[in-house]
């Protein structure tokens, strides 16, 4: 470790850089599929109320980027320590206690992350072999919105896993780890 900095070590840095451009990358990608599900809800809206139209495809399209912009999201989220947290007990120990309780909770949330992606890849891979398709007049093969499931997840575990790495390479007393 470079004791003048206490930084971590040039390729742990290098891997941490990365991972955080990526989980930069996700959120602006979450983003701009919310700003598309709010523009789609609009265009409904003035099709249903003033052309006094019917809308076929939009509905199910709103959901599926809501759905995808929730999980590719979650790296950006975790990345900018946005998740919902009650942070009493990392304030109540030590500097020390506080790192190994981040570092437990860290892995605990890498192992669920974990089998919920191995799951989420199963279901992907099966909607996509079967050739899957919704029950709606635009047939949109579910291997594409499912597709978010597999991606979101493993760009937490990503994400997840560059926090636990940069927990355990930074001095228990440099920063708090909340």
């Amino acid at each position: 470790m470079d004791t003048a900095t206490n930084a971590p070590p040039r390729p742990a840095r290098g891997m941490l850089n990365t991972i955080g451009w990526v989980s930069e990358i996700s959120g602006w990608l979450a983003a701009a599929m919310i700003l598309g599900a709010v523009m789609l809800t609009c265009q409904m809206i003035f099709v249903r109320f003033v052309l006094n139209a019917s809308t076929v495809w939009q509905t199910e399209v709103v959901v599926y980027l809501m759905v995808g912009a929730t999980l590719l999201g979650l790296a950006f989220v975790q990345k900018h320590k946005g998740h919902v947290n009650v942070d009493l007990l990392p304030l109540w120990l030590g500097p020390k206690s506080a790192r190994i309780l981040s570092i437990v909770t860290q892995v605990a949330a890498l192992g669920v992350i974990t089998l919920c992606l191995i799951y989420g890849f199963e279901f992907w891979h099966l909607a996509q072999s079967r050739g899957w398709t919704s029950d709606t007049v635009t047939a949109v093969p579910l291997w594409i919105p499912y597709l978010a499931l597999p991606v979101g997840l493993g760009l937490l575990a990503l994400q997840i896993f560059a926090d636990l790495i940069e927990t355990c390479l930074t001095p228990a007393d440099r920063k708090s780890v909340v």
